[in-house]
């Protein structure tokens, strides 16, 4: 499995000190690089310096992720910015998906804002043991055996209620996310569908080879709405 998968944590304490110029270029060479889940929907990436939100973090950067509103759009989110998660926390730089803030400036988003994302050097311990991952079993999140469900177990996801669940069949692994009724529909059927693209993330990067589509006649998850299949 991908090293970093197994020990990436979400980082809430940051040096006030600025990354520089050098780092902040490189950023920007990998948010050039990245391979987003649906290469037709329009999304963007901006660095900043100022978010807003209730539950916002004291940070010396943060990432405006913008995206088009498409079937999918949330899900690629989720995957080009879980890559970007990965290579920052390789590099030793710090992260935390924030999901409830904002960029305070309108240009801070060329296009309509999804969700922001923390980054600096930490203040913390970058990264943690197996054994101090807080997950559900994958006998909760999932139905048969693929050895790449564990990376998937191992994504973040918030309030770390993992929403996801995977059934393996002939070799795919369909995926599917949680579905929120009432008020809690608009509270976090959104975070789902990010969620959902953090965890397929972690699915292509431990894949030899990934695809992602959609299928007709796959199993049922009451509760859940399928979103695709890896295959």
């Amino acid at each position: 499995m991908n090293d970093i998968i197994q020990k990436r944590k979400s980082i809430r304490k940051y040096a006030a000190a600025d990354l520089d110029d050098a780092t902040l270029e490189k950023v920007n060479m990998q948010i050039k690089s990245l391979k987003p889940l649906y290469p037709d929907i329009k999304y963007s990436i901006q660095i900043v310096k100022k978010t807003k939100g209730l539950f916002n973090i004291k940070a010396p950067h943060y990432l405006v992720f913008g995206t088009e509103d498409k079937e999918g759009a949330l899900e690629n989110i989720g995957f080009v910015g879980q890559q970007l998660d990965l290579f920052l926390s390789e590099a030793g730089i710090g992260t935390c998906w924030l999901g409830a803030s904002k960029p305070t400036a309108k240009e801070d988003s060329p296009l309509p804002s999804a969700i922001c994302m923390s980054f600096g050097m930490p203040a913390e311990p970058l990264h943690r043991e197996l054994a101090e991952f807080k997950r559900k079993p994958l006998s909760a999140i999932s139905e048969g055996e693929d050895k790449r469900l564990e990376a998937a177990r191992l994504a973040p996801s918030a309030v770390n209620a993992q929403n996801w669940y995977f059934i393996v069949e002939n070799g795919k692994i369909h995926c599917y996310r949680k579905h929120s009724r009432g008020l809690l529909a608009f509270m976090y059927n959104n975070m789902h569908r990010i969620d959902m693209g953090i965890a397929v993330c972690h699915i292509a990067e431990v894949s030899d080879e990934f695809r992602f589509i959609k299928e007709d006649n796959v199993p049922e998850r009451k509760g859940y709405v399928y979103s695709g299949t890896v295959v």
